[in-house]
């Protein structure tokens, strides 16, 4: 058996794949490796272990007992060798962020962490979906991004580490011609008996789907039938176009040609956004998206919680005190 201070950190990062996404196509591909490869590599991985790490049908994929006790080590020791890489880099390297759409409140913090660290360059990339982007920041495609960090699976949350940004009110995203369009904010119970969109089928934006299915829950709205999976936002608009159906929203979404922007009230729902990265993750590019997240919310009041609001029960907060 290799000694484990050995050990290919190309094997760790091959088991550490397979064993977030326990499933060994989707890992390859975030691996950018042949799926072949990727099963050499565990397999190589296990006999230089001598512990068999996952147990493998025809459907499904899981973890072993000596895959579970592997799993912490392996993130700590790839995110030593993350560390060690990034120390001796020199100049610090872009820091890659995923805003998911444009318009909204992350690039606020954005923009000012770039006024804090103007000697950096801090690049905006628009994906739509935290889950997509959590698997990119697992894999080193990207450093970080916002959205719902509660609604993330646990095997992912436990790679990742998140700041509470804010709790951000929801509206509803109405065709102009909607009997609901003349109201200044929509009740919930208005929605009864309709199909609201929210995501359904993308398998990037799980955790948003999740959450309008809660909201929705018991007050007769139904989450839509999956819409064709678009990227950007001029597509989003010329498909929504087509299908004049209501889109659960934030209130900061930006506006959309044919369309209005309401609030939603009694209660109002609150969508609560995190900034998430990898953990061990050390960049001062982070350090000053951390800054200017915190800074925005202290004088805006973005974690105040208003009364008669909604959140998930239990839903997961990181990153602020008492939770």
């Amino acid at each position: 058996m290799t000694r484990p201070d050995d050990l290919d950190p190309r094997l760790l990062r091959a088991f550490l794949a397979v064993a977030e996404e326990l499933h060994f196509t989707r890992a390859a591909g975030r691996l950018l490796v042949a799926q072949q490869a990727l099963s050499r590599d565990v397999r190589r991985l296990e006999r230089e272990l001598g512990a068999e790490l996952f147990v493998r049908t025809t459907r499904q994929v899981a973890l072993t007992p000596d895959g579970e006790r592997l799993l912490p080590y392996a993130r700590r020791v790839l995110a030593a060798y993350d560390e060690l890489a990034e120390a001796f880099r020199g100049e610090p390297r872009p820091l890659l962020v995923d805003l998911n759409s444009a318009g909204l409140g992350h690039e606020r913090v954005l923009r000012r962490a770039r006024e804090l660290a103007p000697e950096l360059e801090l690049m905006a990339r628009y994906e739509s979906g935290l889950t997509g982007a959590v698997r990119e920041i697992l894999a080193g495609r990207l450093d970080a991004s916002f959205g719902r960090y509660g609604g993330l699976a646990p095997g992912l949350r436990a790679g990742l580490e998140a700041q509470f940004v804010r709790y951000e009110p929801m509206a509803v995203l109405l065709p102009e011609g909607d009997p609901l369009a003349g109201l200044s904010e929509v009740p919930l119970d208005a929605l009864a008996g309709r199909d609201v969109y929210a995501g359904a089928g993308n398998d990037r934006t799980p955790e948003w789907t999740e959450f309008a299915a809660l909201l929705f829950a018991g007050r007769g709205i139904r989450v839509a039938a999956p819409a064709p999976l678009v990227v950007g936002m001029e597509e989003f608009r010329r498909v929504m176009a087509k299908a004049p159906t209501p889109v659960l929203a934030v209130v900061d979404f930006p506006p959309m040609p044919g369309s209005v922007l309401r609030p939603l009230v009694d209660p109002v729902p609150l969508s609560p956004v995190s900034l998430v990265w990898r953990k061990g993750l050390r960049h001062p590019g982070l350090d000053a998206l951390r800054r200017a997240a915190a800074e925005i919310a202290d004088r805006e009041g973005w974690h105040v919680r208003p009364a008669g609001s909604w959140l998930p029960e239990g839903e997961v907060l990181a990153g602020i005190p008492g939770q």
